[in-house]
């Protein structure tokens, strides 16, 4: 799948054009400008232009700064004072029709208290940001949206498909029979087998628990029982759920990085996933390890300090994230040869069903 940005660069290659200029001062700071450019030629707010002298710089059609161009992007108020070599209709006419609808169920705003309605009006505003990193914001369609979500949206909600009715209404309005509900709850992880349907659905849930808890798989038995086939999906990180980030754009962004830049979902993941998800994650493994001592009577847990660069490879986790996980689990970390030395040194035990190494001291 195509980033927008490689749409719009292979439309101007056929234009004969291999890079641009800007006359707009809006992307100064733009980390992909070709992307962002193509997002306002989409939109219709501007054009591409061919001008009468040189631009000062230009970028080629990686990105990469160059010498100037004799085309230029030029907001609309600008494009008619120049000849336009690609109008939006031209783009427009270029986009695969085949993409895939990103839909947000919002069938369960109302279990959400008035907090949480804030979180999910925020998580689908941002989603609208990711979504416009690698497509186009139409794919990002919003069922079941209701005023009380149009007041608090703080986005161009004409800018994304807005959709009041349920989402199986738009899924037979498009002729789409067959989805994938991504569920953490699901049995099946997600792969790319399921890359060939034309909608992904995402829960529009936060907090979870209460009268939340299993409230995804209700959206699934809702499209079954209006004919929609529904593949429930889940999205883990070395077989667990735990350490995945929850959000609704992190999803969406974990999905469209597999999808679009072809990533693994491990990959994916580590893109979006903060310390925070990564202790998470790191609690439950780090116990798996431990090694029970009793040094003169005291008990210690001890893991090999080591753990850190191999966990770290797979989990974004600081030293300091390492560290504090110890603390909360009462453990302590020791370098590899130290734990082979008390090996040697101490006697095998089994204590109340568990086995520990027994060190007695020698005192002078």
């Amino acid at each position: 799948m195509k980033r927008l940005s490689e749409i719009f660069a292979e439309l101007l290659r056929e234009k004969g054009i291999d890079r641009i200029g800007i006359l707009s001062k809006r992307y100064r700071k733009s980390k992909n400008k070709l992307q962002d450019v193509a997002l306002d030629v989409l939109e219709g707010k501007g054009a591409i232009v061919e001008v009468d002298e040189s631009t000062a710089i230009a970028w080629d059609l990686s990105g990469k700064r160059t010498d100037g161009s004799k085309y230029a992007y030029a907001p609309s108020c600008m494009a008619k004072k120049f000849k336009v070599v690609v109008s939006p209709e031209e783009l427009r006419a270029k986009l695969p029709e085949d993409y895939p609808y990103f839909i947000i169920d919002l069938m369960h705003w109302n279990k959400h208290t008035e907090k949480e309605k804030n979180k999910v009006a925020l998580q689908v505003a941002q989603s609208y940001g990711v979504l416009k990193d690698y497509l186009w914001s139409e794919l990002l369609v919003l069922a079941w949206v209701n005023e009380e979500f149009k007041k608090k949206a703080r986005f161009p909600l004409e800018r994304v498909t807005a959709y009041e009715g349920s989402t199986a209404g738009f899924l037979k309005e498009k002729g789409i029979d067959e989805v994938v509900l991504l569920d953490p709850r699901a049995e099946e992880v997600l792969s790319e087998r399921d890359f060939d349907v034309r909608a992904f659905i995402i829960g529009g849930i936060v907090d979870t628990g209460g009268t939340k808890k299993g409230t995804t798989a209700k959206i699934g038995e809702t499209l079954e029982n209006e004919g929609i086939k529904v593949r429930r999906r889940k999205i883990t990180l070395r077989g667990d759920i735990i350490g995945v980030p929850d959000r609704i754009n992190h999803i969406l962004k974990i999905l469209l990085e597999m999808l679009v830049e072809g990533k693994s979902m491990e990959e994916a993941i580590l893109t979006v996933q903060s310390p925070l998800h990564a202790r998470w994650r790191l609690r439950k493994e780090l116990p798996r390890h431990k090694r029970r001592y009793l040094i003169d009577g005291k008990k210690y847990l001890v893991v090999e300090k080591e753990l850190f660069d191999e966990y770290s490879k797979w989990l974004n986790i600081r030293w300091e994230d390492f560290m504090q996980v110890l603390r909360e689990l009462n453990l302590i970390a020791l370098e590899r040869k130290r734990i082979h030395h008390l090996n040697k040194i101490s006697v095998p035990r089994i204590i109340n069903g568990k086995l520990y190494r027994v060190i007695l001291l020698k005192k002078d």
